[in-house]
């Protein structure tokens, strides 16, 4: 996985990722550390077996965290992926820089209001949205519902359909992270109508090196 992100770098292995930042990133995320808006310069993603169960995942995950020397304030995820299986791509416009890591794993496809209210499963799709510019708390909600538009898209576009048979939008533990660095160009919203927005989708749907082959590959 090469990432191209002015000041972000990665280190991946398949049970690891771990994105560092050379400065604080605001961040926004559903996530299973960091939920919420936080100020981190690291962005995590553990591998988990297919049967993991944890009475407290958060607590694990700090825990799992500590031992790999990660002591700072950071955002984590959980997948059942190997995360050397992820997909990056990175996309630019003028000095707006827009990069998307995503793993995609179906193991428990959901539709909304449809399918019955489910545990926690690692078979999780989880976008990780970088973003070289100022977003506003408005902007970085715009975002996660941009992204969001774009994974559903991608996902129906492939046929993936629940248990019951419903057209499915993503899984039941579905988690994304946007996080900016906070300078150049400050984005008042971020929908898909927006340079940012437009990126944002772009990254996703990038043949062969985003999200679009993560989830064909896992589809298939």
């Amino acid at each position: 996985m090469k990432l191209e992100f002015p000041g972000v770098t990665a280190t991946v292995s398949s049970e690891l990722m771990v994105l560092s930042s050379d400065r604080r990133l605001q961040a926004l995320a559903s996530a299973v550390v960091g939920g919420g808006f936080s100020y981190p310069r690291c962005i995590i993603s553990r591998h988990v077996s297919k049967d993991y169960h944890h009475a407290h995942p958060e607590s694990d995950l700090r825990a799992f965290a500590a031992s790999r020397g990660i002591d700072e304030p950071f955002v984590g995820l959980m997948t059942a992926v190997y995360l050397d299986k992820a997909r990056v791509a990175s996309v630019q416009d003028r000095n707006l820089t827009v990069s998307a890591i995503v793993t995609a794993g179906v193991g428990n496809p959901t539709a909304p209001g449809l399918s019955a209210p489910a545990s926690l499963t690692p078979g999780t799709i989880n976008l990780i949205l970088l973003v070289d510019a100022q977003l506003t708390p408005a902007a970085m909600v715009n975002a996660i519902i941009t992204a969001t538009e774009a994974k559903t898209q991608l996902v129906l576009e492939r046929g993936l359909r629940t248990p019951e048979g419903y057209p499915a939008s993503g899984t039941s533990s579905d988690a994304v992270v946007v996080a900016s660095t906070q300078r150049g160009d400050t984005c008042a919203y971020a929908g898909p109508a927006t340079r940012v927005g437009w990126l944002i989708g772009r990254s996703l749907r990038q043949s062969r090196r985003a999200g679009r082959q993560a989830l064909q590959a896992a589809l298939a």
